[in-house]
């Protein structure tokens, strides 16, 4: 065997050589998103004032909670660093990829945050209230929780190639259904049940449409939105307005938290993570079972066939179509429980438009976490952080009303451009499949 020259080895690129241009542009508008973040956080600790901000650690406070100070310029300019030596190694390509990369975007996000709260607290008007930080994890959690069930709903659903529009939908009959069924029974377990059988009927709806008649997955989901939404208009006007009637029929009981022994006593996430209701708890447990049953079962292997190569998993004899029907189904009891935070998870009774358009939402944090239940976790949390942060800021006095409206959907323009990268669906995202 004739040995390589030194001259044609030392030509040969080697595999860490080798750049992707889409992965080069990626990291640039990284580097560039984050540099600008960082600029405008020297911006911010050069325009403040104020040496302290004062801030308590639990949502809500009474006379007695403690309130803590913060020197303002210097965490700024902490913040500031970080964010910028973040940006540096992410355009130079020193972060190794995985979730090392994840946790030092996750380190740029929550200094940024900071940095912007500080500034945004500081130098309040005087005479005005004056406002404190608060901490923002039970409220991001309690905004954060329906979506990430219907994340797992649509993450399930187009994982076997069906596209699920209708979460909404599932949203809207599940808060309707857990209301009433929790109401005549005075029970939230079974009103919970009545959520869970709402989303699964609506489920059932789009599998018929969309696998056996294989109508039009996008458009099928907006009517079975229109549908959802007429319905459950249409029962509750037909509850009559007595006291009595109300009572038996919408106003259902409420599910109470239950603080775990010892994990909620750990201070600044204790009371926010573990001192929830079991509808949080179980939430906390869908993800860790979907994401154990898509990526370490059989079962989920065959539904990832499914959805990027039905042709294939039908010549080694995986039924297609009735893999879809499983795992929308199972979709639906997720989104049913999302459903059912709506009323007997937090506000009690149904009323027209207590979801709030959250399925789109939800929707939206599925494409933006890869269609995986992890990263679907981790943008609803973003939504939910970032609405729960336009709830805080409006204390403030600092910044516009309307400004604030747009700061949700301004964040995830920047997390979609910068972070995120390029998405890709299952390959047979929304692709009826006929057996040959």
């Amino acid at each position: 065997m004739t040995a390589t020259p030194a001259a044609d080895q030392a030509t040969v690129p080697t595999r860490a050589q080798v750049r992707d241009p889409a992965e080069v542009r990626r990291r640039t508008r990284l580097g560039v998103v984050l540099g600008l973040l960082a600029v405008l956080l020297a911006y911010f600790a050069l325009a403040i004032h104020t040496a302290h901000v004062h801030y308590i650690l639990v949502q809500v406070p009474s006379a007695n909670t403690p309130v803590h100070t913060i020197a303002s310029k210097p965490t700024l300019w902490v913040c500031a660093a970080l964010v910028l030596c973040i940006g540096v190694a992410g355009a130079a390509g020193w972060l190794p990829k995985g979730w090392r990369s994840m946790l030092a975007m996750g380190v740029a996000g929550v200094a940024f945050a900071l940095g912007f709260l500080i500034w945004a607290y500081s130098d309040q008007p005087s005479g005005a209230f004056e406002a404190k930080m608060v901490n923002p994890l039970p409220g991001t959690l309690a905004i954060a929780t329906p979506l990430i069930l219907g994340a797992l709903a649509g993450c399930l659903c187009e994982r076997a190639a069906v596209i699920n529009v209708a979460i909404e939908a599932q949203f809207i009959m599940g808060a309707f259904f857990a209301s009433m069924v929790g109401s005549m029974t005075a029970s939230t377990s079974v009103g919970l049940l009545g959520g869970v059988a709402a989303g699964v009927g609506v489920a059932a709806l789009l599998a018929v449409f969309a696998i056996k008649y294989q109508v039009n997955q996008v458009v099928l989901g907006v009517v079975l939105v229109l549908l959802a939404t007429g319905l459950t208009g249409f029962l509750l006007d037909q509850i009559p307005s007595t006291e009595h009637a109300t009572n038996l029929l919408n106003n259902p009981p409420i599910l109470s938290p239950i603080a775990i022994p010892g994990l909620s006593d750990i201070p600044l996430v204790g009371q926010s993570l573990f001192d929830q209701t079991v509808l949080v708890y179980l939430m906390y447990v869908s993800v860790a079972f979907v994401s154990f049953l898509l990526f370490e079962t059989r079962w989920g292997l065959r539904v990832r066939a499914v959805g990027e190569h039905p042709t294939a998993a039908d010549t080694v004899g995986i039924k297609v179509n009735r893999m879809r029907w499983q795992s929308v189904l199972l979709g639906g009891v997720f989104a049913g429980l999302g459903g059912a935070y709506f009323t007997v998870g937090s506000t009690g009774a149904f009323d027209r438009g207590v979801t709030g358009g959250n399925g789109f939402i939800a929707l939206a944090a599925l494409i933006m976490g890869r269609w995986h239940p992890v990263g679907a976790t981790v943008a609803s949390l973003f939504f939910g952080f970032m609405w729960n942060l336009q709830n805080q800021l409006s204390f403030t006095q600092k910044i516009p009303s309307d400004l604030l409206g747009m700061t949700p959907y301004i964040a995830t323009i920047i997390a979609v451009a910068g972070f995120v990268g390029r998405v890709r669906p299952p390959a047979a995202d929304g692709e009826p499949y006929v057996k040959g």
